[in-house]
């Protein structure tokens, strides 16, 4: 009799361990699909065996955990080639766009305008009593000026976006760490009971990868289970329990936004913006800041160096009607923002009579001036001395196309990268609807089959009640 009932408390536990592996698959399918999903699987082990005389009877399986099939190493090293990833496209991105601003194949850009300013100085050189000529250098000049501040303006549009992207990603960043920080909450509330949370923690590597590929960090788990965030050296973002923001703000001189951290009490803000290399809003600073506040001001340096040189040929002249020559570009103080501030002067604008073509007055051959100015495009009158105005230009726009290259191929290279790891994860982690079916009918099966033991240990003990009968 009691061996009966034993036989149907092992089919019964049976039964169960079934039901549960079933349960799982279940869940598997279901979450095929989801993101950061993990294939999760039931643990069963073996009951504690029972002694009769000198036998030991085995009493069946229990189900232990429901555990994930994850490798860590594997999530982690994912994590941080995300981390590349969003720096090389965030960078890949920016270049593209600042070489657009470059691109003189389609479009006519600075280099033929100079080109065209200096060669009506030199048209001007061959007839300098000719008003059409000097019509001409101040079309020319004009044009020049427009295209400089085109460029300023594209370049200082770009920086405008890049500013909104920043933003845009350190409110994300907030949000992920608040969910990450409520999580940590979740997942040793479940775990002190003794079972992994296994949804959350899927849930939290999840954000750990996306926050990588924004921002860099550096993650540190204690024993019991809770994730501690730090960006960049020293803003700790996420410390057990609770998290603390990132706060993206104008600094009072600038036109851009930095990135402060505020300690728990929001007391005491620091700057954090060098700190912050790698991810999207690392890949989006070293743009902004870098490469376009780089450009923005060698352009600068050679608009003020171009009308600087020319004012000073130009003032030692003598105009159509010998007058003493004024200066052909409004005066400047400094480079900064000369590329901005950048214009032809208001008596040139009003009276070409006024552009100066000779050093004597009333000599109407006198071509020296003109032939001055022209000869400024090819004299070493940037880098202190060291480049023409041509190969300064040329050699700041090789640079753009060589990084944008660049940024393409390692682009390329680190989605292979990525790529090769998200399959092998998924190898690993990934749901399959084949392997899972075979599952299902496996443990189908084994249902049927402890369903089938109970009803013989039934049966068995409906035989034994009615030998009391007989």
């Amino acid at each position: 009799m009691s061996k009966v009932s034993a036989m149907m408390g092992t089919s019964a536990g049976a039964l169960k361990n079934a039901q549960t592996s079933l349960q799982t698959v279940a869940h598997n399918i279901a979450n095929k699909n989801v993101e950061g999903a993990t294939r999760q699987r039931v643990e069963q082990v073996t009951n504690p065996s029972v002694g009769q005389g000198n036998l030991r009877i085995g009493t069946g399986a229990r189900a232990a955990q429901v555990t994930r099939v994850t490798n860590p190493y594997i999530d982690k090293q994912i994590q941080r080639e995300g981390m590349t990833q969003g720096y090389i496209d965030s960078r890949a991105d920016g270049l593209s766009r600042v070489e657009q601003v470059f691109n003189e194949q389609n479009t006519k850009g600075i280099n033929q305008y100079v080109t065209d300013f200096f060669n009506s100085f030199r048209e001007l050189s061959n007839n300098p009593e000719s008003l059409t000529s000097r019509t001409m250098v101040r079309e020319t000049g004009e044009a020049m000026v427009t295209d400089f501040h085109r460029v300023h303006d594209q370049l200082t549009g770009i920086q405008g976006d890049i500013n909104t992207q920043v933003k845009a990603h350190v409110e994300q960043i907030n949000q992920f760490t608040k969910e990450i920080a409520s999580l940590n909450e979740k997942i040793q509330a479940i775990e002190m009971q003794g079972s992994p949370a296994n949804d959350e923690r899927d849930r939290r590597d999840l954000l750990l990868k996306k926050l990588n590929e924004k921002i860099n960090i550096s993650v540190a788990e204690s024993k019991d289970g809770l994730v501690s965030i730090t960006a960049g050296q020293s803003a700790i973002l996420v410390s057990g329990l609770s998290s603390m923001d990132l706060k993206a703000l104008k600094l009072p001189d600038q036109d851009k936004y930095n990135i402060f951290y505020s300690n728990s009490e929001n007391t005491i803000q620091t700057d954090v913006t060098k700190q912050l290399k790698g991810g999207q809003v690392g890949g989006a600073l070293s743009i902004r800041d870098e490469v376009i506040e780089g450009l923005l001001n060698n352009m600068d340096e050679m608009a003020y160096t171009l009308a600087d040189r020319v004012n000073e040929a130009h003032v030692e002249g003598f105009d159509r009607n010998g007058r003493e020559g004024a200066e052909f570009f409004a005066p400047m103080n400094d480079s900064k923002d000369a590329a901005k501030n950048l214009k032809v002067s208001f008596d040139i604008l009003n009276d070409v009579s006024k552009i100066c073509a000779g050093v004597h007055p009333n000599a109407p051959g006198d071509n020296t001036v003109a032939n001055v100015i022209s000869g400024l495009q090819y004299k070493p009158i940037m880098s202190d001395g060291e480049a023409t105005i041509d190969d300064f230009y040329s050699a700041n726009v090789g640079q753009v196309g060589i990084l944008a290259q660049r940024a393409i191929k390692s682009q390329d290279a680190q989605k292979n990268i990525v790529a090769q790891l998200d399959k092998i994860r998924e190898s690993i982690s990934g749901v399959s609807l084949d392997e899972e079916t075979t599952k299902m009918i496996e443990f189908q099966k084994a249902y049927d089959a402890s369903a089938r033991m109970i009803k013989t240990a039934d049966e068995m003990l409906d035989t034994v009640l009615n030998l009391k009968r007989m």
